[in-house]
């Protein structure tokens, strides 16, 4: 691992704007820059999900044409895959359908246009879940042992304990913000964990992980810069815990196992901040988002958390069920290495391929009424939430846990939570979720 990074002085970490903020700041002072989304089968427009109306366009193209193409998105040309079917089909292929960064990575988002070739070149973070074999082979294996069947056990009596802790530290009868005081604190404070990292400055890793997963932010050229130099300085961070865990012995934690693994161990600058993005986005956000989407869900559907809270021992499928039933994250692009035909329709080389997880698990082939959330759903765990193939998410055991005692250490309490307020979505078509979910507690 290269030593440029190293912090040399003391150094004050930024924490605002947020990823969110920067970018409605920005189209607030370039409205003639705001994309237009001009054909209806366009979902890759934000609106569709902060406003919560994408379940029909979906269903829609599953119906009509559940594979299709978009000409002329802000986002270029693309291919939708809509089914279960197809998803799994494309993902079971990733020699022809690439992950790889050096083809476009997995988001339907491109570098932002007009970008000097030689400062793209010098900002590329390549990460293994945008890697082609072998190299995704080798780095997946340094960090698959933190997530393994004994590590889970491991961990899951301080899960316990910290969700308590927090539980119990909210007010009963009084209006919060769910999101705020319970899924970041818990996701960020799992990945503090994970990561060893300083709990007094665990919501950096909240910060770092917005900026890192908004995809919208390739839409708004003039925050390239801002973005790179705030997930520089998330390597600055933890380019100062690598250096004091050098020459120590190993430890279970995630950085400790990158420097003890050959395979990650001379990692570029670049590299390791690619893959800290991932680890960062893919252990905050998809648990964050699915522990505000089950207590939303549940309240949607009272039959369903009734059910739920006179017979416990439905909980492990109904987190299957609120995973599928939520799906945070919408989409995962892949890029055509090669020409072929993809279920009748004729995929070119260099073709972007957007599968998109929420159409997916709402297959209506697949799951009977597909829109209702059914916890003792039989085939829940069909859902592609985590995907599916080499690429299925390392760490999904992990924050199948940390939902699980969620929805225990709720029923331990007799607690029962009311959407009350303000509902805020998350504006963007790659991350899935709340910004904001005001509740309040009651007893059962």
């Amino acid at each position: 691992m290269a030593t440029q990074l190293a912090p040399e002085a003391p150094f004050t970490y930024r924490t605002s704007p947020t990823a969110i903020e920067a970018y409605e700041e920005w189209l607030a002072a370039n409205p003639q820059a705001a994309p237009v989304h001009t054909q209806p089968w366009d979902v890759s427009a934000s609106s569709i999900y902060v406003e919560d109306r994408w379940g029909p366009i979906f269903a829609e193209m599953r119906s009509k044409a559940p594979i299709n193409k978009v000409i002329g998105s802000p986002y270029g040309d693309y291919w939708n895959v809509t089914t279960h079917k197809a998803i799994q089909h494309v993902e079971s292929l990733p020699e022809l359908y690439s992950s790889g960064w050096q083809h476009g990575g997995i988001t339907i988002g491109d570098p932002p246009a007009g970008m000097d070739p030689a400062t793209l070149a010098a900002r590329q973070m390549p990460m293994f879940i945008a890697m082609d074999r072998p190299e995704h082979t080798g780095q997946r294996r340094t960090v698959a042992p933190a997530f393994t069947p004994a590590e889970i056990a491991r961990m899951e009596a301080e899960i316990r304990a910290r969700t308590g802790e927090v539980l119990d530290s909210l007010p009963w009868g009084e209006k919060f913000d769910w999101v705020d005081k319970v899924s970041i604190e818990l996701t960020t404070g799992m990945l503090a964990i994970l990561f060893g990292f300083p709990w007094k400055d665990r919501r950096l890793l909240t910060f770092w992980s917005d900026w890192a997963g908004d995809v919208e932010l390739t839409l708004a050229p003039d925050l390239s810069d801002q973005r790179f130099e705030i997930l520089s300085e998330m390597a600055r961070y933890f380019q100062g815990l690598w250096m004091q865990r050098m020459g120590a012995a190993p430890t279970p934690d995630l950085i400790s196992m990158m420097i003890h693994s050959p395979a990650m161990a001379k990692m570029s600058p670049l590299e390791f901040m690619g893959n800290l993005v991932l680890l960062i986005v893919g252990g905050n956000d998809t648990t964050r988002n699915t522990m505000s989407g089950i207590v939303h869900a549940l309240d949607q559907f009272p039959d369903q958390r009734a059910l739920l809270e006179g017979d416990p021992s439905l909980i492990p499928n109904a987190v299957q069920e609120c995973l599928r039933f939520v799906t945070p994250l919408a989409h995962m692009r892949r890029t055509c290495t090669a020409d072929n035909e993809l279920f009748g329709q004729q995929i070119k080389a260099g073709d972007k391929v957007v599968m998109w997880y929420l159409s997916g698990n709402r297959d209506e082939t697949v799951f009977e009424n597909p829109d209702k959330l059914i916890v003792d759903r039989p085939n829940a765990r069909r859902h592609l939430a985590f995907g599916y193939g080499v690429h299925r998410c390392v760490g999904a055991r992990l924050a199948e846990l940390q939902l699980r005692v969620l929805l225990e250490e709720m029923h331990e309490r007799r607690m029962r939570v009311r959407v009350a307020g303000d509902v805020k979505r998350v504006r963007a078509n790659f991350v899935h979720g709340f910004r904001k979910l005001e509740v309040e507690l009651e007893k059962r």
